[in-house]
């Protein structure tokens, strides 16, 4: 019924790039926040990036400058490319749905995204 698909994490040399998918199930309705975290071993879970329902958008300051974040409203889906990458962007990415006034709070099960020589 809920379901939270990630997809596009890999392995890259650094300054390449990825391009990260999440789809939410149809059945979520009223998503106000889709959002990336990462989390790599031994460190946090940070944010990465989210997008609002009207586009606002937040970055953190390690990848603003390389990292853009985007949604598909009718398909439920929130993208972020990646470019640039360097070896500090390995971990784990999970995707994260919220809806309008804390109703949920889904996560995907994470893609790993690798950056190695």
């Amino acid at each position: 019924q809920v379901q939270i698909v990630e997809s596009g994490g890999g392995s890259v040399q650094p300054g390449g790039s990825l391009t990260l998918s999440c789809t939410a199930s149809e059945s979520i309705f009223s998503i106000y926040i889709m959002g990336w975290y990462r989390q790599a071993p031994g460190k946090q879970r940070e944010l990465v990036a989210l997008i609002t329902s009207n586009t606002n958008s937040d970055y953190a300051d390690s990848v603003k400058d390389r990292f853009f974040i985007s949604r598909d409203n009718a398909e439920n889906t929130v993208y972020l490319q990646m470019d640039r990458l360097k070896p500090e962007d390995t971990a784990v990415y999970y995707c994260n749905v919220r809806g309008y006034v804390d109703l949920y709070n889904y996560w995907g099960q994470g893609t790993q995204v690798t950056v190695s020589s």
